[in-house]
């Protein structure tokens, strides 16, 4: 079927973005913000957030300040007080608190349901822009002479200034632009994530390491209690009476409040991921027209929490590059050399972590354990993995959130000066 462009309103550049999760709904609205025309493709009949909790640290709510959203994010903010590192018998390893981490990286930490997040950031797109049960496959990256990219969809198939694949850990974009590269790996571990509706009683955010294996704590400001946990375990395998029955041959026997969280949790609640990675950095994030975000063009172990967040700095970068469609190419090659540096060090930071989580020897334990607490004497050192990375600031000083944000970007570029 021939190529047919999609309106534009006034002649307005058009961007094409396959997949509506969070890195692509973010690009979407930077870009609307800047003019764009957007369209967003999304396979599933309806849009879903797919897992339970997110993370957002700083550098999540930086880049959301770009688009007028970072307060908001903020204002859901749970942790006060103390929280930290443990091992399974509860002993601390290292302490933190949530005004240690504020002080340090200019914002909270703030877990919410993804599916919060999801509706928040759609919620600034003009009605009609984010398409259901729309499969699309990239037709042509847009690569030669200046043509336009193109998508195939149920349809026809749609010409755009700019596509964006948003896909996922297995986009068919990036396939489709790198058809050589190995793609995601399974990293060893699996994960399981749960959110508890019925409140539990009070307890210290923490994450608990044990003999390779992870389980993590923290409140979400509804009153619900995110948990996950991680575990060596082969690719593939689910257990035959159920994934709740699962925690409690792994984690039932940890400290408090670990066995009343796993008790209180939904049985059909309880998500089981294995988790791959793109350890493998890909060439580029882009060709000709056409570029990638999120897991498809980075997907990172989650020891760091930083999936979602470094996806949210992708759509607020790709825009920035991007302030119209008269020079796509420099636009996205710019993105690139920005953005896959960064993300790349990440993924291998990810990477290393889960490894030390995955260590299952006694004598490793002990001694991982130790240099662990030593490390972590004081809050200060115990935050020290994310320097660097939550303290990062979007690459342009209007934002949208006001004065907040202005201050906070003007207090660590200083910092960042001396």
């Amino acid at each position: 079927m021939a190529a047919r462009p999609e309106p534009q309103p006034q002649g307005r550049p058009h961007a094409v973005v396959v997949g509506s999760g969070i890195g692509g709904l973010t690009a979407a609205v930077a870009l609307h913000q800047r003019g764009w025309h957007v369209t967003v493709l999304e396979r599933a009949a309806v849009v879903e957030a797919v897992g339970a909790g997110i993370g957002l640290a700083p550098n999540g709510h930086h880049a959301l300040d770009v688009i007028g959203l970072g307060e908001e994010i903020r204002e859901l903010a749970a942790w006060q007080g103390d929280g930290g590192m443990r091992s399974p018998s509860g002993r601390w390893l290292a302490r933190t608190s949530s005004s240690a981490a504020a002080e340090r990286f200019g914002g909270p930490l703030v877990l919410v349901h993804r599916a919060t997040l999801i509706d928040r950031i759609a919620a600034r797109l003009p009605e009609g822009t984010v398409r259901t049960g729309s499969p699309a496959t990239l037709a042509d990256p847009g690569v030669a002479g200046g043509r336009p990219a193109v998508v195939t969809t149920l349809g026809g198939d749609i010409e755009a200034d700019l596509v964006i694949g948003a896909d996922g850990i297995n986009s068919a974009v990036r396939r489709a632009l790198f058809p050589d590269h190995p793609g995601p790996v399974y990293s060893g571990i699996t994960t399981w994530r749960v959110v508890v509706p019925a409140p539990v009683a009070a307890f210290e955010p923490h994450e608990t390491w044990g003999r390779g294996a992870l389980w993590g704590s923290q409140p979400l400001k509804d009153g619900r209690v995110y948990a996950y946990a991680a575990a060596v375990a082969p690719a593939g395998g689910r257990s035959a009476d159920g994934e709740k029955a699962e925690l409690v041959r792994r984690f039932g026997d940890w400290h408090d409040p670990v066995p009343r969280i796993i008790d209180a949790a939904a049985p059909d609640q309880v998500l089981r991921h294995d988790v791959h990675h793109l350890i493998t950095p890909l060439p580029a994030f882009h060709r000709g027209r056409t570029v990638l975000l999120g897991d498809a063009a980075h997907a990172m172990a989650p020891t760091m929490g930083q999936g979602g967040n470094q996806a949210i700095e992708d759509g607020i970068v790709l825009a920035h590059h991007l302030p119209d469609a008269g020079d796509v190419a420099t636009g996205l090659a710019a993105y690139s050399a920005d953005r896959l540096p960064r993300t790349t060090g990440i993924v291998r930071k990810s990477a290393k972590i889960a490894r030390l989580m995955s260590v299952r020897s006694a004598p490793a334990v002990a001694l991982r354990d130790t240099v662990m607490t030593l490390a972590g004497f004081g809050p200060g050192l115990a935050l020290r993995t994310f320097d660097g990375i939550a303290d990062w600031l979007p690459p342009q000083r209007t934002y949208a959130a006001g004065a907040r944000g202005r201050q906070v970007h003007d207090q660590q570029a200083h910092q960042a000066q001396r």
